[in-house]
């Protein structure tokens, strides 16, 4: 009887992975790949991609702690500020719908009362710090930590927050004139 024949098992999977390399870059150099913000990606573009990005977040994430008083009402206040001023324009709020130029944008920008869900605390903040490359997220490195972890503390309570909860929030920052200036009236971490 014969052994595992190794040498074949190797040369296939290298002869495989040379083929699969020759129609990827088939692929890119002809153009074929349509990258037009107007058409989807290929389903298997789609998967590949959200598979990356959601263990990129999940591994660059690891070792942020987020800080104990996430629930601070002067830290929803300052989120709340700033999402209004940076994020909404995007993704839009309860109440208020997503500006003309997101409507272009591919991928879309996400509801991010749907979207915030699906990571932690620490995964957030990590996504507000650095963006997501060919997402129109932007980096966000010259907010303060406290301005990050602020609007953090908002998005966990997007989900469910209706418009006039919202239009609420809205309102006492404009009343107590609108908290969202950089290195001012942050909340103390150790309250």
């Amino acid at each position: 009887m014969r052994g595992f024949p190794w040498r074949t098992v190797l040369l296939s999977s290298i002869a495989a992975y040379v083929i699969l390399g020759v129609v990827a870059a088939a692929i890119l150099y002809t153009g074929v790949y349509d990258v037009a913000a107007t058409d989807a990606h290929w389903p298997i573009t789609q998967r590949l991609l959200d598979f990356g990005r959601r263990h990129s977040v999940a591994t660059h994430a690891q070792g942020i702690k987020p800080p104990a008083n996430l629930d601070n009402p002067d830290r929803l206040a300052l989120g709340v500020s700033h999402f209004a001023a940076h994020c909404a324009m995007c993704h839009g709020a309860p109440g208020v719908p997503k500006d003309d130029i997101a409507q272009g944008m591919y991928p879309s920008p996400p509801d991010l009362a749907i979207a915030s869900q699906q990571y932690t605390d620490a995964q957030l903040f990590w996504i507000l710090r650095h963006g997501i490359k060919m997402t129109g997220m932007p980096a966000w490195p010259d907010h303060s930590d406290d301005d990050l972890w602020a609007i953090v503390a908002f998005l966990k309570k997007l989900p469910g927050m209706s418009e006039s909860d919202y239009a609420k929030l809205i309102m006492n920052n404009v009343m107590h004139g609108m908290m969202h200036h950089h290195g001012g009236d942050a909340p103390a971490e150790n309250q």
